[in-house]
């Protein structure tokens, strides 16, 4: 072979590796780019832990003399803080409510967003979301036992427990037809009985809103089961009775 087909024969071969090196280069670059990112999968996360987890961590704990004191519950309490913020600006009051929650997912996250965040006291709200549910696995009596659960967690880390009445609701509007009020009224008698009982502090939400037909008063109220800034102020005013008797 003449030195000439050599060379040329080199050259080629060169060429085409290189050619080759780049095509596989971009092609390794475009599939690296192209792959989705793969999305977490939070249906582990039945009470929802991952909602408060990063807030809680930054938060840290109670600084000396904090007098803090965790807000335990569902929508009523999540939308406390965007509708009526002053009650919390300032003071060392933690909203832990997350929107639709049953009593047992707020025991499920009792560990981390109260017991762990080292409170004076918690005030707990539940009860509502497991009755308008209608699952027909709900009985004031599994709800009672999940409160106790909580209060019995909480007495054992020397947190001072203020258990709520639940607010009145005459109907659920994206569940209508469940005629609630009576069933709210049954299941704040338990609570009251039970606070009495265990020398607990009893937060009524009931009384002050409730109209003649034990539902929301409309002035307090932006779909007769959640509170607007007028009913949001009521509340403030007893919780912070409340929370001045539980912190004496």
């Amino acid at each position: 072979m003449s030195i000439k087909l050599t060379l040329l024969l080199s050259t080629g071969l060169l060429m085409s590796f290189a050619g080759y090196s780049q095509q596989n280069t971009s092609d390794s670059l475009k599939s690296k780019t192209a792959a989705p990112a793969v999305k977490e999968d939070f249906k582990d996360d039945w009470a929802a832990l991952s909602h408060y987890a990063a807030e809680n961590k930054q938060i840290g704990p109670p600084k000396a003399g904090e007098q803090r004191v965790v807000l335990l519950g569902s929508s009523i309490i999540e939308f406390w803080k965007t509708r009526a913020p002053e009650f919390f600006k300032g003071k060392p009051y933690l909203d832990r409510g997350i929107s639709g929650q049953i009593s047992p997912q707020l025991l499920l996250r009792f560990r981390q967003d109260v017991i762990n965040l080292e409170p004076k006291a918690v005030i707990i709200l539940a009860g509502n979301n497991d009755i308008a549910g209608n699952t027909g696995h709900v009985s004031n009596e599994r709800i009672m036992d999940n409160i106790k659960s909580m209060v019995e967690l909480a007495k054992l880390h020397q947190i001072k427990v203020i258990l709520c009445a639940n607010l009145p609701v005459y109907e659920y509007p994206w569940r209508k037809g469940l005629e609630p009020a009576g069933k709210i009224i049954a299941l704040n008698k338990l609570i009251k009985a039970y606070a009495a009982e265990n020398n607990l502090i009893l937060l009524d939400y009931f009384t002050p809103l409730a109209d003649e037909r034990n539902g929301q008063k409309a002035e307090l109220t932006i779909d007769g089961v959640h509170p607007n800034a007028a009913g949001y102020h009521i509340m403030a005013r007893i919780t912070e009775q409340a929370i001045s008797k539980a912190l004496k």
